[in-house]
């Protein structure tokens, strides 16, 4: 199917462009004028501007959602995902305001759901060598870095785990309930799409990064997405993120008290540190394993309501 035909079906699609922004009325115009081409409608969602974003998203035609005050891109792109559903959206795609994603590589974001291969597209900055060069260093060691920790629990395939630039299908959108406020939402959404095993993939997209780009500190950015990684796998996985460690301390205090023991056995020294330090972690080591079964014990008596949490 090429993208000409792909265009061609898409108007019989009811296809929605959901920009969060924040202070972007330098980009928002250009933004929109280029999206209205190849949606049904674009929707910005003002997250407590102190500038025009609203007013020049308006002129140029968006439905703009406004907040009195920031609340962060989690809550934002969340209530776009419900806003698409009210309005009986069957595609949803996301885009950054701030002018480094193209809106006119949206055809080739929506093909693999054009073709059904897909749930959910994710435009990638690292599928293409020359889309690599454009990203800059600090950005790509942080977004490998955690699109590594993302592997781990969800696609082990994928390779931009935090790109905003996403489309959605209408399966997708029904399963999607998101509930993180800040950036660590890419990763969650990745993270519930494994558990319903929606299909994920992947196109290549390029960006552009200036000196008005992303407003988002990449340190904050980084903690917060790792906080989540590491909320999931201790309430999601708690045998792995529990038990293992539990495992690997009695092993220690195992080795510990086989010293002090060997060493009591050829000296007749009672070594009161060795055996202080295997206690200590026999006590730590039985104390995970004991949350890791209770936590996994939960978890199996309420599968079902944690699935929608």
């Amino acid at each position: 199917m090429t993208l000409d035909l792909v265009s061609n079906e898409s108007t019989s699609k009811h296809i929605i462009v959901c920009i969060p922004a924040y202070n972007e009325e330098d980009n928002i115009r250009e933004i929109i004028t280029k999206a209205k081409t190849h949606a049904s409608e674009v929707i910005v969602y003002d997250d407590g501007s102190i500038d025009r974003t609203s007013e020049i998203a308006k002129e140029v035609g968006a439905v703009v959602i406004r907040n009195s005050r920031n609340k962060g891109y989690g809550k934002a792109l969340s209530e776009l995902f419900k806003f698409a559903l009210k309005r009986n959206a069957d595609i949803m795609i996301t885009l950054d305001s701030d002018g480094q994603h193209d809106p006119d590589q949206i055809p080739e974001i929506i093909d693999p759901l054009m073709k059904n291969e897909a749930d959910i597209v994710i435009g990638s900055r690292f599928l293409k060598k020359e889309d690599m060069q454009h990203v800059p260093s600090y950005r790509n060691f942080g977004i490998r870095a955690i699109t590594k920790f993302t592997q781990v629990v969800s696609y082990n395939k994928i390779t931009d785990a935090q790109s905003g630039f996403r489309a959605y299908n209408l399966n997708a959108l029904d399963n999607l309930k998101l509930y993180e406020d800040g950036m660590a939402i890419s990763t969650e959404i990745l993270l519930k799409a494994n558990e319903h095993n929606l299909r994920v993939a992947e196109v290549p997209i390029t960006v552009t990064y200036n000196g008005n780009g992303s407003t988002h500190n990449p340190i904050a950015h980084g903690l917060a997405v790792f906080n989540h990684l590491f909320r999931y796998l201790s309430f999601r996985k708690p045998l792995i993120f529990y038990g293992i460690p539990g495992l690997l301390l009695l092993i220690i205090s195992s080795i510990f008290m086989y010293s002090a023991l060997d060493l009591f056995s050829t000296t007749r020294f009672v070594s009161t540190n060795m055996i202080i330090l295997s206690l200590g972690f026999a006590i730590m080591g039985i104390l995970l394993l004991a949350t890791s079964a209770i936590v996994y014990t939960l978890i199996t008596l309420f599968k079902g309501r944690l699935r929608e949490i």
